[in-house]
């Protein structure tokens, strides 16, 4: 980047502000959508008499299309400009949760969950990629976790909020007013957001077509902290994604005996521990000069929480709270792995190493939603409510000891993180 772009940058901060803050708020909207499931579990399953091996995997459905999305979608916006990409991306949220709303076969259903998954795939690496054209390097880790601040916004609305509105409505009424509301991100994404700020060279630094595009792929994929740095990611994510999206309500429902609308707001308090530890994790790695730290920090505090979570016998539910808030906290170390591959990578190959951390990331989702929903399968006894299957507190136990599996797993690998110091090689 020339010093007359990086003067341009800091003159037109609150230009900045407004082009990465509407990618930021789709990316929010990607996330209600991400969790929107939890809330309606016992529904849907009621709805096409579905097991907990199937519920999770319509779930997932979002995942597998979000996650084998990630690395045609950071190619496609090296190439194309995140405007364009995310007016697209808006457009087919909008026609999944329509499609979605309207399922009678539970083939529909997962097209509808599937549509929508691939829509939502462009929206993280979209704003991440505005905010590394608009704002200067050493910004980009306070961003990243500011991202997740919209994404956790989202998520919330998709728990507590959206739970007491099924109270009201039903379950389809919901995902047509998602549909409606991912219509509007277009028509706002194609009128306001610029893929670059003027006078500066951003365009010119797009991956060029045809085997550039798959020469970039290569650049990234040859080096080795890309591939340890998008694992680690993905099994940092797991909690996140496995019980935080989708078999944390139901799991506080059965085991502490509360309705729908308490334990979603109880899950939600993941979600803000995450929301506020993503970017106070971001501001102190940029504050000291160091990634891999603050990185193992993080992961320590998250296998510590998850083991007193499930593994402490009589735990109250206001104590697991706390410990949900600080696991939430301490899971957004993970924005520290986003700088990371984007200082490990040039910069006209970010769109594409941003994907690729984000595949395994959102994989981990696609994985361990039906595995978890598997093991709980495996452990049922046969009892049924409400024409959905009933899991034991001790099932919900064993399935959920894939996740302090996962943390540490992610801890070993992040030891093998090369340090930047926060400065990319370009």
């Amino acid at each position: 980047m020339t010093s007359v772009a990086s003067s341009t940058r800091e003159r037109i901060v609150p230009l900045a502000w407004v082009m990465w803050g509407m990618a930021a708020t789709f990316y929010g909207y990607a996330f209600f959508q991400r969790v929107l499931p939890s809330v309606m579990v016992d529904q849907l399953m009621a709805e096409f008499a579905l097991g907990g091996a199937l519920l999770g995997n319509l779930s997932a459905f979002y995942f597998y299309a979000y996650a084998g999305l990630q690395l045609p979608v950071g190619m496609l916006i090296d190439r194309f400009g995140p405007r364009m990409v995310l007016t697209v991306a808006a457009i087919l949220c909008a026609g999944g949760s329509v499609l979605f709303s309207q399922a009678e076969s539970i083939e529909l259903a997962y097209l509808g969950r599937f549509l929508i998954g691939a829509g939502a795939a462009f929206t993280w690496v979209g704003a991440l990629t505005l905010a590394s054209r608009w704002f200067p390097a050493r910004r980009f880790a306070l961003l990243t976790g500011l991202t997740i601040v919209f994404g956790m916004v989202g998520a919330i609305s998709g728990q507590g909020p959206a739970a007491a509105l099924l109270g009201e409505v039903s379950w389809r009424d919901v995902l047509l007013g998602a549909g409606g509301v991912g219509l509007g991100f277009a028509a706002l994404i194609i009128l306001v957001v610029r893929d670059h700020p003027p006078m500066s060279d951003a365009g010119r630094q797009r991956a060029p077509a045809g085997k550039g595009i798959m020469a970039g792929l290569r650049v990234v994929a040859s080096n080795p902290q890309s591939w340890i740095i998008a694992f680690c990611t993905g099994l940092i994510s797991v909690p996140l994604l496995a019980f935080g999206a989708l078999w944390g309500v139901p799991y506080l429902m059965q085991v502490y005996g509360v309705g729908r609308p308490e334990a979603a707001f109880s899950v939600s308090v993941l979600l803000v521990g995450m929301a506020i530890g993503g970017p106070v994790t971001g501001w102190i790695s940029d504050r000291i000069g160091r990634r891999r730290r603050p990185l193992v920090v993080g992961i320590v505090l998250m296998l510590t929480t998850l083991l007193a979570m499930f593994f402490i016998p009589g735990l109250p539910l206001d104590a697991f709270r706390v410990l949900l808030f600080v696991n939430g906290l301490s899971s957004g170390c993970f924005v520290v792995c986003y700088a990371s591959v984007r200082e490990t990578n040039r910069s006209e190959t970010a769109g594409t190493a941003l994907g690729l951390v984000n595949m395994f990331t959102i994989g981990s989702g696609a994985a361990f939603q039906p595995i978890v929903g598997l093991l709980l399968d495996l452990g049922w006894d046969g009892r049924m409510q409400g024409g959905a299957r009933f899991y034991s507190p001790e099932t919900y136990q064993n399935a959920f000891l894939v996740l302090p599996v996962c943390a540490g797993v992610a801890l070993l690998l992040s030891f093998f993180f090369r340090e930047t110091w926060c400065k990319p090689i370009d």
